[in-house]
């Protein structure tokens, strides 16, 4: 059985969920082999590193201008890179959001460690980000210049990019070279737009009706003066906060889907071969999950090998038609668990141990379906 869980988000990791699963499945009388995944948002160093990458560790700027602690992995000549890690919005100082002057420059120094140190290989995960700079911060940190019209350098964040005049990118292609850069996102949303990085994410890290127009603005600004300015309309620009623009248009960087990159990277596929059943699952599977995030992905390669799939999740919004439609042959909940008039269901499943539920919701599969679904 191979367990194969996105995090519970503010709640279980992704290894720990796939401990807590191990361990209620137990009793099933089949080996049972984890395999912690992510798809390139929060949790992916994570998930590589119980895969066999190594983790390394840097003090980098975070997103508020602070120093910040930040792991990234490596395994060979390939680096792993969160950006959640070094620019995430758990890494804003007392959880404060600052979304006109948050700086993606932590993500372009773990960039330049994992370089320095014999990359040749970057994959850059891009999600959970606490900034709107369009990368600016990300290509700065790798040599990129971005000048006013007198000539000074820019404060970090997006709103400064209004007064962008000149961009100068001799010294990062100089750093890259030799370089392969790979940003492993599900996000689609271009850079400008109602559905670019300030208009649909802006508010999620803080930004008013009117900081939201000042960002719009200065990647706007961003996009105009870049060497290739369609780039702005390509998917995934619009990604964490426009970092995904960056890596197109400063970095040279393709575009792959996170979660079926990162199942390739850490050897889904091989795992899956010998596999009787997979069980996978995250916080919440909604229709948002149906979208590229880990638990469908998996879904999806377990499909193309034959293999059934049964989620297990803290809550689900999908039928059981479009579970079925989605590749889950069973979709169980920790939300099913709660006794009637508990309250708040997630309240109660953090006051109860989420861990101890999760262990609790997987030792009911035997049985709750007899046989199994497999």
């Amino acid at each position: 059985m191979l367990v194969a869980p996105d995090k519970f988000k503010g709640t279980l990791t992704a290894a720990e969920a796939a401990e807590a699963i191990a361990d209620g499945l137990a009793g099933l009388g089949l080996p049972v082999v984890r395999m912690p995944v992510a798809d390139g948002g929060d949790g992916t160093v994570d998930a590589v590193a119980a895969a066999g990458f190594a983790r390394r560790t840097a003090t980098v700027t975070g997103p508020a201008g602070g120093p910040v602690a930040a792991s990234y992995a490596v395994r060979g000549t390939t680096a792993v890179i969160e950006l959640a890690e070094a620019s995430g919005l758990r890494r804003l100082p007392g959880g404060r959001p600052c979304p006109l002057t948050a700086t993606t420059r932590g993500t372009g120094e773990l960039v330049d460690a994992a370089l320095r140190g014999g990359a040749t290989r970057i994959v850059l995960g891009l999600g959970g980000s606490a900034t709107t700079d369009g990368g600016a911060g990300l290509a700065a940190a790798l040599g990129a210049r971005f000048r006013d019209a007198a000539g000074n350098p820019l404060p970090p964040g997006g709103a400064a990019l209004r007064d962008l005049a000149d961009l100068d990118l001799g010294a990062v292609r100089a750093r890259l070279r030799g370089a392969e850069i790979v940003v492993a996102t599900d996000v689609d949303n271009p850079l400008l737009g109602p559905d670019g990085a300030a208009a649909v994410f802006g508010p999620q890290k803080g930004a008013t009706p009117g900081d939201v127009a000042v960002l719009e603005a200065g990647l706007a600004r961003l996009a105009a003066l870049a060497p290739d300015p369609a780039a702005a309309r390509r998917p995934g620009a619009g990604a964490a906060g426009g970092a995904g623009f960056a890596a197109l248009a400063f970095l040279g960087a393709t575009v792959r889907p996170g979660i079926d990159y990162l199942l390739d990277l850490i050897g889904f596929a091989e795992k899956l071969a010998d596999a009787t059943v997979v069980i996978t699952g995250e916080g919440s599977l909604d229709h948002q999950s149906l979208r590229g995030k880990a638990p469908y992905g998996v879904a999806r390669a377990a499909a193309r090998a034959g293999v059934p799939v049964v989620a297990l999740a803290g809550r689900s919004e999908l039928g059981a038609a479009e579970a079925r439609q989605a590749g889950f042959a069973a979709v169980r909940t920790l939300t099913s668990l709660v006794p009637p008039g508990a309250g708040d269901p997630l309240a109660w499943i953090v006051a109860n141990g989420p861990a101890q539920m999760l262990r609790a919701l997987a030792a009911s599969i035997a049985r709750d379906l007899p046989g199994g679904p497999w």
